[in-house]
């Protein structure tokens, strides 16, 4: 399973980069907002950092106003991936997109039916939302795994982004399900990382090496 990193803010980016675990960048309108900046530069500055895909969403809800949107984003860097929501317009506007060659990043999944539906019309990538079908009780990584079951029974290419993670549980919860990549908050990340073994572990090597220098 691959590694994104969920967020426009440049400076985390950077930092998440350097760990050498980042092959992409997944932002949203959201995510953009905060950042209180145009987005196209946003987009530009990231495309600096990041060799893969970066994923940059429409807001147009209608199919010509969405590829219309889509087209724009694919001309700012050849890495960007247009994000559209699953829905009758997003679905017919992935199929004029994906047969431009442009990718596009289907999201708001919550069910089996949307990820094929979403393959089916040429998606390049399908993002189900993990933290948000836990928080109304449903079980988000079964869908992943469901997703992944039915990609992998009909031969479909489609890859799989884990969204809407928010614990390191929730990385590897997605691993198991079968997620193709994992898109994160950096605190996620560094979270991921921590464990107080590591930490203790860590403590004794530096006290038992400062004890046999004396």
């Amino acid at each position: 399973m691959k590694f994104f990193v969920d967020t426009a803010h440049v400076e985390d980016i950077r930092a998440a980069v350097r760990l050498g675990v980042v092959s992409g960048v997944t932002t949203n309108p959201s995510l953009m907002a905060k950042e209180g900046r145009n987005p196209v530069e946003v987009i530009r500055e990231i495309a600096a950092i990041v060799d893969g895909p970066i994923s940059a969403e429409v807001i147009a809800l209608d199919t010509d106003g969405m590829v219309k949107e889509g087209r724009e984003w694919a001309a700012v860097a050849p890495q960007v991936v247009v994000k559209l929501p699953v829905t009758a317009d997003g679905l017919a506007a992935t199929k004029i997109l994906a047969d431009e060659g442009i990718r596009v990043n289907m999201t708001l999944v919550f069910s089996t039916n949307q990820a094929l539906l979403a393959a089916r019309a040429g998606a390049a990538f399908v993002s189900p939302f993990i933290g948000r079908l836990d928080d109304i009780g449903e079980d988000g990584p079964a869908l992943v795994a469901d997703i992944a079951s039915v990609f992998a029974l009909h031969g479909i290419a489609t890859q799989i982004i884990a969204a809407s993670i928010r614990r390191p549980l929730d990385l590897t919860a997605a691993a198991r399900a079968g997620a193709d990549i994992a898109t994160v908050p950096y605190r996620v990340l560094l979270d991921a990382l921590k464990h107080p073994l590591t930490d203790a572990g860590i403590a004794r090597f530096m006290a038992d090496w400062q004890a046999a220098k004396q």
